[in-house]
């Protein structure tokens, strides 16, 4: 069964760990809506194996008449596509900025923040957690952990609906969370 998109949230958010099924979930929410276009943000890495079979589970798990983009450019896939989006994943948007200052970053995020507010389809972002482990040794790790996850904040205050997911499971965090004050 498909629907109109205006059923739903105009950003839904969901975020979790490695193969905790994040992108499933995203894929099963895409699944209703008629003419998705699915983001795909990375790099191709074409010499990394275990990536390209990676990504061959998504391409084989989604429907094949979801229109794909794949990019490194999220803003200005977002400037295009005017239907409703999956974007898989935010942790790719993060990746092509780490080269940013930070001022150019926060520039950056807010454009992005302010992209996805002027939306009107609905728009599934899919999000990794990365910061429940091990700090990196490595200043480049670092600088990705804390600014996903600072990005990641402020996409979860302009969602309509907030998702975790958690050994194949999903939680609403909306309906059992509070904002943390600043």
């Amino acid at each position: 069964m498909e629907i109109d998109d205006i059923n739903y949230p105009k950003i839904i958010f969901i975020t979790g760990g490695t193969k905790s099924g994040k992108s499933e979930f995203a894929e099963y929410f895409g699944r209703k809506i008629k003419d998705i276009t699915y983001i795909a943000l990375s790099e191709p890495r074409t010499e990394d194996i275990n990536w390209q079979k990676k990504i061959l589970n998504h391409r084989k798990r989604r429907p094949k008449d979801w229109k794909l983009v794949e990019t490194n450019n999220l803003i200005s896939a977002l400037k295009s596509e005017k239907g409703p989006v999956l974007i898989d994943s935010i942790g790719g948007f993060v990746v092509e900025s780490l080269n940013k200052n930070d001022d150019e970053w926060v520039e950056k995020i807010y454009l992005l923040l302010d992209l996805l507010k002027m939306r009107i389809k609905t728009t599934i972002i899919v999000g990794e957690q990365v910061g429940w482990s091990l700090v990196s040794e490595y200043e480049v790790g670092n600088k990705y952990i804390e600014r996903l996850g600072d990005l990641q904040k402020k996409i979860t205050r302009i969602s309509g609906e907030n998702w975790l997911t958690l050994n194949g499971r999903a939680i609403k965090l909306d309906n059992i969370s509070f904002e943390i004050p600043s």
